[in-house]
């Protein structure tokens, strides 16, 4: 549940930004569950071209690339450097104090279009606090900002979770005629950050009725289609794509990109590579995201083959900078049947620092090692599982090492295995024990397969039908004829069928 302040401001934004639009006939208020298409995608007059609004002396644009002066941008870095240097909870007045030491004012009236103000924030962006603190600032010094350093400070506030803030940085700039798609497109993106998709559609269905701001942009249909992705509305993506030719605007890389994670996350995989494919006959080159969310794509859906190329296309920044799709790679091969996974494998991990351990891929190598019957290298991910008091639950990855322990005729390991998971308090399941109580038998070790009894019994792992079918078949083979007696007794007594092969008690 949401603060009751958040709803309050919500519901402000709401009346503030009705008051700021031109009167329209009508508009259908948005249902509480997810609107119907119809709702976003109806015929809107558009003014023709004799009448949209003339250009005026003061009119704020969009600032663009921001060119500035090798000299400006040299001390709005080292401005910048000084405030990144406070602590990590620095006081407000430190950040004022700063500003006003090195003349900042002086200097973002140079430029107020806000290129200055804009550049001071892009390199702030890694504390988005303290470059909010710098919007402000700016605000009480010179007046309102642009539309552009709206639209940033709103993206920052939606970046630390505050969507209070980015409702108040909009209405402000609305209330002082400021207001552009920008700003409505950094309110929806802000939204759709933390995770209110409803509030983001809102948005997008009082930008589309908002004359005064010329409706919906590429950007905005993006952030759309982002809304619809999250909620795996595959129908709602395409649709709002068909509102986009509509519309007459292209398709942009980022449209694109933001359509394939959207299939990958419905697991959509054969949509996800005709959209790839649609991308480069639409003449628009695949950039570094697009090969990043397709590599994720493959693996996920287990195209080693096509996941190993678009890997060659990206290896040395994934090496880098994306360890959690290194993972993915693995995953994806532990569940393949590439003979030389294992190599593949292991040259991946190689990328991993030590520190950065993930308990559920150990224990998803654990199974993998055991499958191959590698023993060694199964016993160094169990050591280290055990030594992040990794606790393994997973009956299939238990069964797994103790298949890998009996085709490899290792009992004694597997023993001392047993001792450590009981230890570890990981789940124990019959299959290991009566596993133990075969290798055991087979080699004539009797005292020893009665000591697993008595664990079983510590443990309150209760005799089965196939505990005693184990022990009947061991004493038959080394011709122990009480202790099979014994055994036919119990079956009998417990009510359990009797091997067929078993002698009739009268003939003792």
């Amino acid at each position: 549940m949401k603060p009751p302040s958040q709803g309050l401001c919500y519901l402000s934004l709401k009346l503030r930004i009705c008051f700021f639009k031109r009167p329209f006939s009508s508009k259908s208020s948005p249902p509480s569950s997810h609107p119907p298409l119809s709702a976003f995608f109806a015929p809107l007059r558009r003014p023709p071209p004799s009448e949209s609004l003339p250009d005026f002396p003061g009119r704020r644009f969009p600032a663009g690339r921001h060119r500035l002066w090798p000299s400006v941008n040299a001390r709005i870095s080292r401005i910048a450097h000084e405030i990144l240097s406070l602590s990590s909870e620095p006081d407000i007045s430190d950040v004022s104090t700063i500003l006003e030491s090195r003349s900042v004012a002086s200097l973002l009236r140079e430029f107020p279009d806000g290129s200055a103000s804009l550049e001071l924030m892009f390199h702030l962006r890694s504390r988005p606090l303290l470059a909010l603190e710098v919007f402000n600032w700016r605000r009480e010094q010179l007046g309102e900002a642009s539309e552009e350093e709206h639209a940033k400070a709103i993206t920052l506030a939606g970046r630390v979770g505050d969507l209070n803030r980015a409702a108040e940085i909009f209405l402000s700039g609305c209330a002082n005629g400021v207001k552009s798609s920008s700003m409505y497109n950094a309110l929806m993106g802000a939204y759709m950050y933390n995770g209110e998709s409803k509030k983001a559609l809102s948005v997008y269905e009082d930008l589309r009725v908002d004359e005064d701001c010329g409706g919906p942009t590429i950007a905005s249909y993006n952030i759309l289609i982002s809304v619809f992705s999250r909620l795996m509305l595959v129908d709602h993506m395409e649709a709002v794509v068909q509102s986009i030719r509509e519309a007459g605007l292209s398709l942009s890389r980022i449209t694109y990109n933001v359509l394939i994670r959207g299939y990958i996350t419905a697991w959509m995989w054969e949509e996800m590579e005709r959209t790839f494919n649609a991308m480069g006959e639409a003449g628009i080159r695949p950039d570094l995201q697009t090969h990043l969310l397709m590599l994720r794509g493959y693996a996920h859906s287990g195209n080693i083959e096509k996941m190993e190329m678009t890997y060659r296309l990206v290896k040395k920044h994934v090496d880098v900078n994306d360890i959690h799709l290194i993972r993915t790679m693995i995953c994806s091969y532990c569940k393949s049947v590439d003979p030389e996974k294992i190599r593949k494998i292991e040259a991946l991990m190689a990328l991993i620092p030590k520190e950065d351990y993930r308990p559920w891929l150990n224990v998803l190598l654990i199974r993998v090692y055991a499958q191959e019957g590698l023993m060694e290298g199964m016993e160094e991910l169990i050591q280290e599982a055990l030594d992040h008091n990794t606790v393994v639950v997973a009956m299939g990855v238990m069964r797994a090492i103790v298949s890998g322990y009996y085709h490899n005729d290792a009992v004694d390991r597997l023993a001392a295995f047993t001792r450590q998971a009981e230890a570890a308090r990981w789940r124990m399941c019959r299959s290991l024990y009566h596993c133990q109580m075969v290798m055991y038998a087979v080699q004539d070790r009797f005292e020893d397969m009665h000591g697993v009894l008595m664990q079983m019994d510590g443990l309150n792992l209760w005799r089965v039908k196939r505990t005693y079918v184990i022990m009947y078949k061991a004493y038959m083979k080394a011709g122990m004829k009480w202790h099979v007696e014994r055994v036919i007794g119990t079956l009998w007594k417990l009510g359990h069928d009797v091997p067929q092969d078993a002698p009739l008690l009268c003939e003792s």
